[in-house]
């Protein structure tokens, strides 16, 4: 089956991650990846990845994607950038790994043409708002959410009739629920978890939202940080089924996915001081604990374990497709058309 990862941290691409964030790469950083790192993607078992990170602005978000884009022709024997759901199906059929192109920020579409200067380059996903408010709307840390600006308004307009995807996976609540009133088409969240279910934390999602976001058609992938997926201990890989269970239960299965927003070995091998420093990066919101992945979803094949796990609760051999990509890739099919 396709299997597709909406949100998935390539920290484990040491000399990739080299190359997209020195602030002068040098020809030797390359774009090169080991023998032994494309197989660990191979190994994972997912087919689609979306490496998606949050920047501010306009020039580190065209450098970025201006990166990705020459990193994947570097292997066109084994990346593809995915624009359309034909590109998921070749690279199926073609045993190659799929690339979507997406920012977790909206800050660098400084007027309504940006959107179409980056769908150009190759964009397909963009978060309106990483955790903080930007001129489109409000983040989930933040204290009041004013929702979409008028701004924003304008911008989501545009990226419907390109055929950009909306996401809303840190939005705020409000700002959430207006993406879902303004938008024509489907919005994503592409990396959230249930609310009710890890103890009111802010960026988990709502019941509200979860039937807005099933009501207009869309997709949620359920993600496996650790303090989006329970606020207490032990935190395993079951409770992270619980979250399947709780949206199948209240809209139905075929509106999940997987956005594992995870690093294919996981966070918790990160050294010190970068493992600090990045539980640091966020507000006291986010109440990191001793440890961030989710025991059993902590490796770089975790996709195998959370298969089994929808097989030890009952879910069928479709719904299961579904969940692992298919899903996905209807709502992307009825996104990225152009309006």
């Amino acid at each position: 089956n396709l299997v597709i990862d909406m949100l998935s941290v390539m920290g484990s691409l040491s000399e990739e991650m080299g190359a997209l964030f020195s602030e002068k790469p040098q020809l030797k950083d390359g774009f090169r990846i080991s023998p032994e790192q494309l197989e660990k993607l191979r190994a994972s078992g997912v087919t689609v990845f979306h490496p998606a990170i949050g920047l501010d602005t306009y020039e580190e978000a065209l450098e970025f994607i201006a990166r990705t884009n020459a990193y994947v022709a570097d292997y066109p024997e084994d990346l593809r950038r995915i624009d359309t759901v034909v590109d998921m199906e070749k690279a199926k059929a073609e045993g190659k790994l799929g690339f979507i192109v997406g920012l977790q920020n909206s800050n660098h579409f400084r007027d309504v043409d940006d959107v179409n200067r980056f769908y150009t380059l190759g964009q397909r996903v963009s978060q309106l708002t990483y955790n903080a408010r930007n001129l489109i709307g409000t983040g989930s840390t933040d204290r009041n959410d004013s929702g979409l600006s008028d701004f924003g308004v304008a911008i989501v307009e545009r990226m419907n009739e390109l055929g950009m995807a909306v996401d809303v996976s840190h939005c705020g609540d409000t700002t959430t629920l207006d993406a879902f009133d303004v938008s024509k088409k489907p919005v994503l969240i592409t990396h959230s978890n249930v609310r009710a279910l890890a103890g009111g934390h802010v960026r988990c999602k709502s019941d509200e939202a979860i039937k807005k976001m099933a009501a207009a058609g869309s997709v949620m992938g359920i993600t496996g940080v650790r303090m989006f997926v329970r606020d207490k201990e032990p935190t395993t890989i079951e409770h992270l089924l619980d979250h399947y269970d709780y949206v199948a239960k209240l809209v139905g299965v075929e509106h999940l996915g997987v956005g594992s927003d995870m690093d294919p070995d996981g966070y918790d091998d990160i050294a010190e001081p970068a493992y600090s420093k990045l539980k640091g990066s966020y507000k006291g919101s986010y109440a990191f604990r001793k440890k961030i992945d989710t025991d059993g979803f902590d490796h770089p094949q975790k996709i195998y374990d959370l298969t089994e796990g929808l097989i030890r609760r009952g879910y069928s051999d479709a719904d299961i497709a579904g969940v692992l990509g298919g899903n996905f890739k209807r709502v992307l099919g009825e996104i990225w058309k152009p309006a």
